[in-house]
């Protein structure tokens, strides 16, 4: 069964290593690098079956906003490195198309996603530029506002959009970009679907209805993702999954928000691992993420699922989905819920590629 997933968090894993062993590791992507704690490498995405991958070319908010810009541009030729030490299994995408032809190939589509308009600098020639980069998605916020559009896990600004924000949105169906409203506030899920003339787009989100998380999405937008025929790719990450684990990484942010160290520090990522190993998380498998899976078709529509695992950009997982290896585990879990393999496929390549066409060509 082959894979298209929405959000990989792979190259901001590689940036924050140390500098010196970086292209070690993309040439080392073709072992099982299961040891480092990665969550993804060349053979384990074989096992999983991914065809196509939206790499996350992530850089964090709490960056000052030219710098942002910078860093988005540096992140791109990352995987542009990576694609480049491997010729032979990655292939970089822009397009339905040229998906296509890498999976005709054997090799997997290596398409780019930004995740945050951060990085933008308010700037549309910067999002022009992005464009011609090869940036296919922008998530218009990640855990903080921008100047023109409102996160779910900040403090309302501008009431979903700004007058901006609505030419950003604009300028993304101009170009061809899906506009990705993961990580936004409902208003500015509401705000972009009002402007957008292309079919919706998340690129690792999950259920409100089920986990009461800002992050996932509320049934009434569900009701619009169906009707423009978009599609939410579903997320692995625990917090969004169960009440449970939302608490949890409530405390797990609190702890975070008192050490006095830069977030993506040694000595940082030393003491949240500390305690993550100290106060493990509740429990959650492939059944909760069906579960999400089978609440967005209940209430979108089959045609509204597809999968973003957000691998490598989160500490925990369900104790069945440890890597990218693992997709296969959710579809015998979805088997037994009575899905059939043509409806497995619709979540795992279909309903994506055909959002992709619909919007980026």
């Amino acid at each position: 069964m082959d894979v298209m997933d929405g959000h990989n968090d792979l190259p901001w894993r590689l940036r924050v290593r140390d500098p010196d062993d970086e292209l070690d590791l993309l040439g080392g992507l073709d072992a099982d690098l299961a040891a480092t704690g990665l969550h993804t490498d060349l053979p384990r995405l074989r096992r999983g079956g991914v065809g196509a991958q939206f790499w996350s070319v992530y850089v964090p908010n709490d960056r000052p906003e030219p710098q942002a810009a910078i860093q988005v541009v540096e992140q791109v030729e990352l995987v542009r490195r990576l694609v480049a030490r491997h010729p032979g299994t990655l292939a970089l995408a822009t397009n339905a198309a040229e998906v296509e032809h890498a999976r005709a190939t054997g090799r997997i589509a290596s398409l780019l996603g930004a995740e945050g308009g951060h990085c933008l600098d308010n700037s549309l020639v910067v999002l022009r530029s992005l464009h011609k980069l090869g940036i296919r998605y922008l998530t218009l916020t990640h855990s903080r506002n921008t100047d023109w559009a409102d996160s779910a896990t900040d403090t309302p600004a501008s009431g979903g959009l700004s007058p901006f924000g609505h030419e950003v949105v604009r300028e993304l169906n101009r170009l061809g970009m899906l506009c990705d409203i993961s990580h936004v506030a409902d208003t500015t899920m509401h705000a972009a679907l009002d402007t957008s003339t292309a079919p919706a787009f998340f690129s690792h989100s999950s259920a409100r209805a089920l986990c009461d998380h800002p992050r996932n999405v509320p049934d009434d937008v569900l009701t619009r993702v169906r009707d423009t025929g978009g599609v939410v790719m579903l997320t692995f990450v625990p917090f969004f999954l169960t009440n449970p684990c939302r608490e949890w990484g409530d405390e797990l942010a609190r702890v975070e928000d008192a050490i006095a160290a830069p977030w993506d520090s040694p000595d940082f990522l030393r003491i949240r691992q500390s305690w993550i190993e100290t106060n493990p998380p509740p429990r959650t498998t492939a059944r909760d993420v069906a579960d999400h899976i089978d609440h967005v078709r209940e209430v979108a529509g089959l045609d509204a699922v597809g999968l973003g695992g957000d691998f490598d950009g989160t500490e925990v997982l369900p104790a069945d989905l440890p890597d990218v290896s693992a997709y296969p585990a959710l579809f015998e879990e979805l088997r037994t819920r009575r899905w059939s393999d043509a409806e497995l496929r619709k979540l795992a390549w279909d309903n994506a590629m055909r959002v992709l066409r619909a919007t980026c060509g």
